[in-house]
């Protein structure tokens, strides 16, 4: 399943997630991380089946964004989102006569024209769960909408009524429950513009960033994944410069939502985001004569061990270029990077929040090497103080 964070329509549970993925040999090497600066995150959340990557990652982000700017640590509803989410696409699949992508996946940005057209609530107020379920499924549920939305779109009446709509979100408010036009929280009314506005957050501070040739550096265009079906733009720039974002917002106590692709062998299950050169980890182990009478598990083993042993890859601008044109880098996952490390050999590697529970060896933490983070980001978003001078002024930002 290939989506943006911007995207991602990931669904989380690991086993389900990476199954299908290439074979991953966990790497044998013990990592010891040191942390050289790290932001304040809030709790590990579970996104569990379901494609909602996009907004646990961006809603993660804005909760560190209000501890940031010196709020209360927050927990925001992530079914709001997604279900006025759900509601914008579907108005929009129907005027597109069924040309759009209508499935789990979505954007950062979406997260944002929520909150400004409609605003937000806590968890406690919404949390999505109206179905017999402890954690989110959402498969029933999304192809649910889609045979009904298919149905509308045949027009048998050749008119549309004016029920659908409101038959759409009755599907949305069986499942995640109904969006409250108002509701109390610590003793306070709200509505959820009022709630939002409480928050601090301003979604024109807030940029999605990317870095590829087929379009001018320093334009912006739509990153054409079927999950960005908003057709937001993003601002191109060259990958040391996104990169130079990335670390000078780690530096001065931002956050980053963080769109990437988790496709590869070298994102593990357990916490490791690693990019070795695997084509010499392969011309390596092509000897044949090496394996003769040797097991297909000590085999793997032995691999495992090379790749441990190889370097990580010295990612260009033409590298990336040519993996999003040849689709082996994909829009598969939304995340949060909130620091920086080094293992214990000086190797940098950026700290990441995620959201499929605290599983793994560091909790729901992983460890992405900078060669990955430079060579599989689809795209980031940040807010605009934390790019440097410089390379805002070459964005035309103010």
């Amino acid at each position: 399943m290939k989506k943006l964070l911007i995207i991602a329509g990931c669904v989380a549970l690991m086993t389900a997630t990476l199954s299908a993925q290439p074979q991953r040999l966990e790497p044998t090497k013990d990592y010891n991380f040191t942390v050289v600066k790290e932001n304040p995150i809030t709790s590990i959340k579970n996104q569990a089946s379901s494609g909602t990557c996009w907004c646990y990652s961006t809603l993660s982000f804005l909760e560190s964004e209000i501890i940031r700017m010196g709020g209360p640590e927050t927990d925001l509803a992530e079914m709001f989102v997604v279900s006025k989410a759900y509601a914008d696409k579907a108005d929009k699949y129907i005027r597109l006569d069924g040309k759009l992508n209508f499935a789990q996946g979505s954007s950062s940005e979406d997260v944002f024209h929520v909150w400004e057209d409609y605003g937000i609530v806590p968890q406690e107020v919404m949390e999505g769960l109206n179905y017999g379920e402890k954690l989110n499924r959402h498969s029933e549920l999304c192809n649910g909408m889609k045979g009904y939305l298919d149905a509308v779109v045949q027009n048998p009446n050749k008119k549309l009524s004016t029920a659908w709509k409101r038959a759409l979100q009755g599907i949305l408010d069986a499942y995640l429950g109904p969006c409250p036009d108002e509701f109390t929280y610590n003793g306070k009314k709200y509505t959820p513009k009022s709630y939002a506005a409480s928050l601090g957050i301003k979604p024109e501070d807030y940029v999605s960033i990317t870095s590829f040739t087929h379009h001018p550096f320093y334009s912006q265009f739509a990153i054409e994944v079927e999950d960005n079906w908003r057709w937001d733009l993003s601002y191109n720039i060259p990958i040391d410069e996104l990169m130079a974002i990335i670390d000078n917002a780690i530096d001065k106590g931002y956050t980053v939502a963080w769109g990437t692709d988790v496709s590869e062998a070298g994102f593990t299950r357990n916490g490791l985001a690693i990019n070795p050169d695997l084509k010499a980890v392969e011309e390596a182990g092509s000897d044949q004569v090496r394996w003769v009478g040797v097991s297909a598990e000590d085999k793997a083993k032995e691999l495992a061990k090379m790749r441990d042993d190889a370097p990580e890859m010295t990612v260009t601008q033409e590298m990336r270029q040519e993996a999003y044109d040849n689709k082996t880098t994909t829009d598969d996952h939304g995340m949060q990077i909130y620091g920086i490390a080094k293992d214990q050999d000086g190797g940098k590697f950026y700290m990441v929040k995620n959201s499929w529970g605290e599983t793994g060896k560091y909790k729901g933490i992983w460890y992405a090497s900078e060669s990955f983070v430079r060579y599989k980001t689809l795209n980031i978003m940040v807010h605009k103080n934390a790019i440097p001078k410089d390379i805002r002024k070459k964005m035309g930002i103010n």
